[in-house]
């Protein structure tokens, strides 16, 4: 039967670490927040790296509270890499999708560019001249001067050539 006197170093251990993870997720985000407001990057590739920051602390949490719960440590490596084997298997079947996200997450945080910069993508079979509309965790969305859409897979933009064309402004007269 269950005692709370037996489990309670563990309940205590438990929900300290549970607060913890709400006050870092929240720490977390608001710095997340305040990077990208600070280099006007754009909300959405924000939420992005948020979400996967809060992954990442998800695991971390549940492999504390595993050993918090005292699971013998053979029995988590066990486990790890029997998850770790599936998880490869699936993500080398699926190498694209994670080279994508990867890609995306090196574009964030290094961003070369931004919505709105027209590119030239410097590939010897399809060359590319375009507008970003639109950069998402899997692809970019372009826009050429003709109005075609272009759906590119980030991995390509990271394996490419690309040159960031300078904006050319129309001159008009402004007036009051």
């Amino acid at each position: 039967m269950f005692s709370f006197k037996e489990y309670s170093e563990e309940i205590i251990a438990t929900v300290i670490v549970l607060l913890l993870l709400v006050a870092m997720r929240v720490i977390v985000a608001k710095l997340i927040r305040r990077f990208a407001s600070s280099s006007q990057l754009l909300e959405h590739r924000t939420n992005l790296a948020i979400k996967y920051t809060h992954v990442l602390m998800n695991v971390l949490v549940v492999i504390s509270l595993i050993v918090i719960w005292g699971v013998e440590t053979k029995d988590i490596l066990f486990t790890v890499s029997s998850i770790a084997t599936v998880i490869g298997v699936a993500f080398f079947a699926q190498w694209s999708i994670l080279s994508n996200i990867t890609s995306g997450m090196i574009l964030f945080f290094s961003f070369p560019f931004r919505i709105g910069d027209t590119i030239k993508i410097h590939d010897k079979d399809f060359p590319i001249e375009a507008e970003i509309e639109d950069i998402s965790a899997f692809h970019v969305n372009l826009k050429t001067k003709e109005g075609e859409k272009i759906i590119f897979p980030n991995n390509l933009l990271l394996q490419k050539g690309i040159s960031i064309m300078p904006t050319q402004y129309e001159e008009k007269e402004f007036f009051d």
